[in-house]
């Protein structure tokens, strides 16, 4: 298995990250990596999201759990792996937040295609969740 994980720390409060997750259609809006984003019903366990990174093919994604202002956890399967992104949200302290984001890549043949395209997926995690907790804490 391959493993990422980035956290930022914000003010935001966690019903606010919440409403901005739950809002996929608007995602682009604070993630650049995203240039269309469909998803099929409301935001819970089940739902499908077919998200489109610019220039690329589109990702089908299924949100496997989704606890309000706390965590959501989405999937992606290519082959035989299986790309899961765990987002979540924790208390810090002293009227912080944390947000983690943490991908596993696990299946067949993970410990090759991890490195080799999980930094591609991650790269950009820094500056989106930076976004994501600047646009909750407004």
């Amino acid at each position: 298995m391959w493993t990422y994980e980035h956290t930022v720390e914000t003010t935001a409060a966690p019903a606010a990250i919440w409403r901005l997750w739950a809002d996929v259609e608007h995602w682009g809006d604070w993630n650049p990596g995203i240039e269309r984003i469909e998803i099929d019903g409301p935001f819970r366990a089940g739902a499908r999201i077919t998200m489109t990174p610019p220039g690329e093919d589109p990702v089908p994604l299924v949100v496997a759990e989704a606890v309000p202002d706390e965590l959501f956890v989405d999937e992606a399967r290519f082959g035989g792996l299986l790309l899961r992104t765990v987002h979540r949200i924790d208390p810090a302290g002293d009227g912080t937040v944390r947000v983690t984001y943490r991908m596993e890549i696990s299946g067949p043949g993970a410990d090759e295609a991890g490195p080799a395209m999980g930094p591609g997926i991650t790269a950009d995690w820094p500056e989106t969740m930076a976004a994501l907790a600047k646009a909750a804490a407004r």
